[in-house]
């Protein structure tokens, strides 16, 4: 029997999840979106990803790492095929890939389209990032690049702490 007919989608999706994201190692791969869906065809898995911008240096990474999860649990036939025919968002990741940023220390970006409360307004209009530590609103903009091209460098001045916040793509 192909051993790609006794595993399951959902299977394959679980395994992903243990596949973390080499720059952000408290996400995987899953909640931030990057594997957008997981095909058989004929008798080989497809798993298929979207960078999270053009050039992300992870993406090598993280394709090595699928491989390797996937061969570590016994599957060989498989291809992970990137794919760009959609541009990948920060609404792609899920509410717990947010909370675990935030736990994290690193400020989770806020919806593509802001929910119509005072507080999402207020941070897309003046672009202000509450501190992942203590809240605050009264942080500000030190560099528009942190450790990777996707984070942004702030300082809250209420905990006086640093921190990165995952930017809106």
């Amino acid at each position: 029997m192909n051993e790609v007919k006794s595993i399951s989608k959902s299977q394959i999706w679980s395994w992903l999840k243990e596949v973390t994201d080499p720059e952000i190692p408290v996400l995987n791969v899953v909640e931030m979106g990057i594997v957008r869906n997981i095909e058989i065809d004929d008798d080989t898995v497809v798993v298929k990803i979207t960078p999270t911008y053009s050039g992300c240096p992870a993406m090598n990474a993280i394709e090595m790492d699928i491989n390797k999860k996937l061969r570590d649990k016994g599957l060989s036939d498989f291809k992970v095929k990137t794919d760009f025919s959609e541009t990948w968002t920060t609404d792609w990741m899920t509410d717990e890939a947010k909370r675990k940023l935030k736990e994290y220390g690193i400020a989770p970006p806020e919806p593509t389209e802001p929910e119509k409360d005072f507080l999402s307004t207020l941070v897309a209009k003046q672009k202000i990032v509450p501190c992942p530590h203590c809240d605050s609103l009264n942080t500000k903009l030190q560099s528009q690049f942190g450790s990777t091209a996707c984070k942004a460098q702030y300082f809250c001045n209420d905990c006086d702490q640093p921190f990165e916040h995952f930017k809106c793509i």
